[in-house]
């Protein structure tokens, strides 16, 4: 038997990959599946499963293209109603994969359909449970975020408290396998391990300590957040069928020259630049926004970004593939194309670039002196446990709707916790009109190191 977990940091979201006698389950594929198919080949396997935990939110998945390039079998667990064929399990139902079992366990609470499904060694023993977004490492799923209807809400609740603890009757030994590890829209609880044990979650998940189901679901109540800007576009997808990867990055993957791309601009679109925060402050395109591909690219595209709305990109030479088909995996696919040759082939041409100036945290105090201010664009999370005493906070994701609350007369200095989200910040205001912002390099972390700026920090409680 073996198994490889397939982790990617930004979206933290785990596929996996079972084999047993050449025989391969794939467990909650990323529409990329270049991945799983070369592991398959380089170990002479043969895909013959693709197991779904739910109707995906936060991507599209690649079963459709995985069942169509190896014959694999999609399934999903009871209740789950795609527009496409696949195998509808029944609770307890066994598959057999080489000489291991896998069976299907229905876990409803996150999803009406949401299935964990348990690896069964061949002595017959409990081996592994992929839990999908049912049971996560330190905390659990909560009921779906496009949920809008309390009583529903609460009624997912109550099934989500059955789920887990049919998941608890396991063995502590049995390995826990989620679907996600922790993100900035995630359990507040989550740790940052990638997998787990049963024993390991009885003993220290918060979200499993001993309550009621009527204090559970008041907690899990407490903790509702609002979904991010794609999520019920991505289910509806995973849900209904799409287009094949390949068929979108070509149409999508498009060279534009530099009138080519002036004449997209005109006709209104979101300009994304998925450079680096260090190449995008020293020049960028009037209008561009930064999330860079080398940082929480994913999450961020998600929380910022209208899935349907037209994009333009502009990318590190080299990634403008890369950066398309990662859009396309979290279901983005109106892409007019990208800048032929980057922004070096902008300048060429005549066009303005803009810029933002980084400073160090040694120059803050003589700038809040010349009348700046200090903008914290971190979550509310963060804030709590430090902050610099006086600092206007507005979280990175609320930004867009909420930066008229500062004032375009004033000069902002922008910080996060380490400088990615304080450059999506600075483009985002640099947009929005802003003239005097300045990013501040190394963020709260510096600003707490080496910053002589009054600051506050919750003390730890002691044991």
């Amino acid at each position: 038997m073996f198994i490889k977990q397939f982790y990617t940091e930004g979206l933290e979201e785990a596929a996996y990959y079972v084999e047993a006698d050449g025989q391969v389950a794939i467990i909650d594929p990323l529409r990329d599946i270049t991945p799983y198919i070369n592991l398959a080949e380089e170990r002479s396997a043969h895909i013959k499963y693709v197991f779904e935990t739910h109707f995906h939110a936060d991507f599209i998945s690649g079963h459709l293209d995985l069942a169509e390039k190896t014959g694999a079998t999609i399934v999903f667990g009871p209740h789950a109603v795609p527009d496409y064929s696949v195998y509808v399990a029944q609770d307890h139902e066994i598959f057999n994969l080489g000489d291991v079992k896998i069976k299907a366990i229905h876990t409803p609470g996150h999803t009406i359909e949401s299935t964990c499904y348990l690896l069964i060694d061949n002595m017959g023993n409990d081996y592994a449970v992929f839990t999908g977004d049912t049971l996560l490492v330190g905390d659990v799923g909560k009921p779906d975020a496009a949920i809008h209807d309390e009583e529903q809400f609460r009624e997912m609740g109550e099934m989500l408290y059955d789920s887990l603890h049919k998941l608890l009757s396991l063995e502590d030994t049995v390995i826990v396998y989620p679907a996600h590890g922790p993100s900035v829209h995630g359990g507040k609880k989550l740790g940052t391990e990638h997998f787990t044990t049963i024993g390991e979650q009885r003993q220290n998940n918060q979200a499993l300590q001993f309550m009621s189901k009527e204090e559970f679901i008041e907690k899990i109540m407490e903790d509702r957040q609002d979904p991010l800007r794609y999520y019920v576009k991505d289910a509806e997808m995973n849900r209904q069928g799409y287009e094949q990867l390949e068929n979108v990055v070509k149409k999508n993957v498009r060279a534009l020259s530099v009138k080519e791309f002036e004449k997209e601009l005109k006709k209104g679109v979101f300009l994304l630049d998925a450079r680096t925060p260090q190449e995008f402050e020293k020049g960028f395109v009037e209008g561009a926004v930064n999330i860079g591909l080398k940082g929480k690219y994913d999450f961020w595209v998600g929380s910022l970004l209208e899935i349907d709305y037209p994009l333009l990109v502009i990318a590190s030479l080299g990634e403008e593939e890369e950066v398309i088909k990662r859009l396309a995996g979290l279901g983005y696919e109106n892409i007019r194309g990208y800048l032929k040759n980057g922004v070096d082939e902008w300048n060429k041409a005549g066009k303005p670039l803009h810029s933002v100036e980084s400073v160090s945290v040694l120059q803050l105090k003589n700038l809040i002196d010349s009348g700046f201010k200090v903008l914290d664009v971190r979550s509310e999370e963060e804030v709590l446990l430090g902050h610099v005493i006086g600092a206007h906070h507005i979280p990175l994701h609320e930004l867009q709707e909420r930066h008229g609350e500062l004032d375009k007369n004033k000069g902002y200095m922008v910080h996060c916790s380490e400088g990615y989200r304080s450059m999506v910040a600075s483009s985002i205001l640099k947009k929005a009109g802003f003239l005097q912002v300045k990013n501040i390099r190394g963020g709260f972390h510096e600003i707490h190191g080496k910053g002589d700026l009054p600051i506050y920090i919750k003390e730890a409680k002691s044991m």
